[in-house]
């Protein structure tokens, strides 16, 4: 293979615990190829190896650490990208004994978020999850870290260069959250603005290149980044959008999921994911091209849980159906194990769309349509005398909070179903 001028050279190295892992182990190597890729490095060597259990000390073997060494001295490598979340005393330990820079994947993701952020949102939450994660691993690094602040001042009596660089690292980390806190009091407010004209949210989740802001392009023509990467997408993006039965809704794109997704990063971009939890109704984007979208579907539902919105509405769209095998039917794809009811005209399927090609899009938009209409709005409407008999219908379908009366009419604020709000529209006091 060619060497890339710029390119750093890379191995990548995985293990596996059990006889059956080994295909989910191959899996995540090859994501995490392009998760290297995707950060720069041109990926000159893969190594995979069984073992009952990590070893403390190295994480592989003491033989496969060794054999480690001589490839990438063979081989010229800069650094050696594990695919699993290291130790402090792992990758130093793995540093001494194959003396080339080593990376886990966690730092990986996190190098890749830092290139991709650009508002002052993203590149604080990502600096955040950064420092949670250096601050453990300080030991025995010598890191200069004086543009974190500090100077004159600033250093006890005593202290050792290792202790002011974690106190600074702390009072930063400090400075970051109390950052984020602004942030989603910010993102708060402009959820009271939203709230107070009464807009159904939509949020895209999914794995990451799932295609989910090609989809949002495709629903709200906004010009959002396109890309064939990974983590393209690291800021949400609001937009508003009419559905076919004209309710018009705010649908919102975010930051993609991967396969062991480092805790502190979703912890640092919980501020960003508010608009998941914020959301009326999910939709799940999946690559049902890949051939790992079962094993995708269940990192998001695992970040859901996280979230704590594993119980909100949510459709599952399977995308990039234009990359299928030629000759598969619709029928032919798996449904995830879940049952269509009958009953509810397959409000259980998945819709199949290509947001590339625009295929399943309409078919999308009346399933979201369909999805929103049981959801209630507050609203306030004027009956008049005359039509006084709607107010038995309305207490039916409803929840009248206030009743008063008027020369022309009866002034009531409701909490009903969209579908029963659009109906009253010719009810609506004037502004």
């Amino acid at each position: 293979m060619k060497s890339r001028p710029g390119a750093e050279k890379a191995g990548l190295v995985g293990c596996y615990f059990n006889s059956r892992g080994r295909a989910r182990a191959e899996e995540s190597l090859q994501e995490l190829e392009a998760l290297a890729e995707a950060a720069g490095a041109q990926i000159l060597d893969r190594a995979l190896q069984w073992r009952p259990a990590p070893d403390p000390a190295l994480f592989v073997g003491k033989g496969k650490a060794e054999e480690l060494r001589l490839r990438a001295e063979d081989l010229g490598l800069d650094l050696l990208i594990f695919d699993d979340e290291l130790s402090p005393g792992q990758q130093r330990n793995l540093e001494n004994k194959v003396c080339c820079k080593i990376l886990d994947r966690t730092q990986l993701i996190l190098d890749i978020f830092a290139r991709r952020a650009r508002t002052r949102e993203g590149k604080v939450q990502v600096e955040l999850a950064q420092l949670n994660y250096l601050l453990p691993r300080l030991t025995g690094k010598g890191i200069m870290l004086s543009r974190l602040g500090g100077g004159i001042g600033t250093r006890g009596p005593g202290e050792t260069k290792l202790e002011m660089d974690r106190r600074r690292i702390r009072n930063r980390i400090a400075v970051l959250r109390r950052d984020l806190e602004k942030i989603k009091t910010h993102r708060q407010l402009q959820r009271a603005k939203r709230q107070g004209v009464p807009l159904p949210v939509v949020s895209l989740v999914g794995y990451t290149n799932a295609g989910k802001s090609t989809l949002f392009n495709a629903l709200t023509h906004a010009g959002a980044v396109e890309s064939n990467q990974l983590f393209a997408t690291l800021d949400p993006l609001l937009r508003k959008v009419t559905l076919p039965n004209r309710l018009e809704i705010v649908l919102s794109d975010t930051v993609g999921f991967v396969r062991k997704l480092p805790h502190d990063l979703v912890a640092a971009f919980r501020a960003t994911l508010e608009e998941v939890r914020a959301a009326n109704l999910l939709l799940h984007v999946v690559d049902i091209s890949n051939c790992a979208w079962r094993d995708q579907i269940a990192a998001v539902d695992e970040v859901l849980a996280e979230l704590e919105v594993q119980n909100t509405p949510a459709i599952l769209v399977y995308n990039k159906t234009d990359l299928l095998v030629s000759g598969l039917s619709a029928e032919g794809i798996p449904e995830r194990g879940v049952e269509a009811d009958p009953e509810s005209g397959g409000a259980h399927r998945p819709v199949l769309v290509s947001a590339r090609t625009g295929s399943g899009l309409a078919n999308l938009l009346d399933r979201i349509a369909r999805s929103l209409d049981s959801f209630s709005v507050q609203t306030v409407v004027k009956i008049p005398y005359e039509r006084a008999s709607l107010i038995a219908r309305l207490r039916g379908e409803g929840h009248i909070i206030s009743e008063s009366y008027d020369e022309d009419g009866i002034l009531l604020e409701l909490e009903i179903p969209r579908s029963t709000a659009r109906s009253l529209s010719e009810y609506l006091p004037p502004k």
